[in-house]
């Protein structure tokens, strides 16, 4: 039995995951897969009405008695610091240990590229983001804040187990696609808390010689993923350059609404996400894209050893990429629900 945690969040997160779990439904049912799910009331609603984020009684619960988290989106215009949304997200991913942040990029349709003559064939990679280090570790502050002589830090906080067991991952992930990794960084303007991610590649890279690694800096990474995006497949970066070239990426093959995310430890935790905004201006209007929270419950399918599932998840969002069965941002006029329905009768009659 897959025991699946549902973490909707703020704006149009309710609308996506709803669909994601009509479409995990149709394939549970088409595949013959067991699953249960229990909904979580975590949010700015329920963070404005009691002042709760994330309750230690919740995250205990999401810690140890399920399989995955499926979240929708985090971020509401009455919660101006969004102080649930780190609370409930970048805790998880800290107190999970959520070390790998994974974006699968793939072109569907070349109509969506904003580069021309780019083929489907042209861009397919991953992006493998470290996820709990970096600057966003919150470590920090400010000295005579709010004056003329104000001083703001944040600290770039890099470990060598941190470094290795993601370019490890990267590693076998890179030797399971096409074999050729490139590390993105900026070295040579970061020398100590980059310089510990090249080290860490020049004696990790023996133990994989099918893999082909490379490093660039992450300058001439985002330019060269505009100008020759064939040559990437396996992208690995702390949490701030991957963050960065993950949204670049998304962009070439028509943004955030395709674009899926897993954050992982391994073998121990899984959280899945569409990496799309909470974009609380279209909520209640239909306009929402499902596909990157459907996308992203094929990855938990694929994760969990449904493979054919998977598949067929994934070829239905095709389907409906190519034939234009979408929202107005991807083409189509269909209404998110209507995006969900076409999705699982494709997926049904898979």
């Amino acid at each position: 039995m897959l025991r699946i945690a549902l973490l909707p969040g703020d704006g149009i997160g309710p609308e996506v995951i709803h669909e994601a779990c009509r479409v995990l439904t149709a394939a549970s049912t088409r595949f013959d897969i067991p699953w249960t799910s229990e909904l979580f009331d975590l949010g700015a609603e329920r963070y404005l009405r009691t002042g709760d984020t994330l309750p230690e009684a919740d995250f205990i619960h999401l810690r140890d008695d399920f399989d995955a988290i499926v979240v929708g989106a985090f971020g509401d215009p009455r919660v101006p610091s969004n102080l649930h949304a780190k609370d409930i997200l970048l805790g998880l991913r800290q107190r999970l240990d959520l070390y790998v942040n994974l974006r699968p990029v793939q072109l569907v349709d070349a109509r969506l590229c904003p580069l021309k003559d780019r083929a489907p064939a042209d861009i397919d990679m991953a992006i493998v983001r470290e996820n709990t280090e970096s600057v966003y570790t919150g470590i920090g502050g400010h000295l005579r804040k709010d004056t003329p002589h104000e001083v703001a830090q944040s600290v770039m906080i890099h470990t060598r187990m941190g470094c290795d067991r993601l370019l490890r991952y990267a590693f076998e992930l890179a030797g399971q696609r096409r074999g050729v990794l490139t590390l993105c960084d900026k070295a040579n303007a970061i020398p100590h808390a980059h310089g510990i991610w090249r080290r860490a590649l020049a004696e990790l890279a023996p133990q994989f010689p099918e893999v082909t690694a490379r490093t660039l800096y992450a300058d001439v990474a985002a330019m060269r993923m505009v100008t020759h995006p064939q040559e990437f497949d396996v992208i690995v970066g702390d949490n701030l350059i991957g963050d960065i070239l993950s949204d670049l990426a998304a962009a070439l093959v028509g943004g955030l609404g395709l674009a899926p995310s897993a954050s992982l430890r391994p073998g121990v935790h899984a959280l899945y996400e569409p990496v799309h905004g909470s974009a609380p201006d279209i909520v209640g209007t239909g306009k929402a894209n499902p596909l990157a929270a459907i996308l992203s419950v094929a990855m938990l399918l694929r994760d969990f050893g449904h493979v054919d599932a998977a598949d067929a998840v994934q070829s239905a969002c095709t389907a409906a990429v190519l034939a234009t069965e979408t929202t107005p941002d991807l083409g189509g006029n269909l209404a998110t629900a209507e995006v969900g329905t076409y999705i699982c009768a494709q997926v049904a009659h898979a």
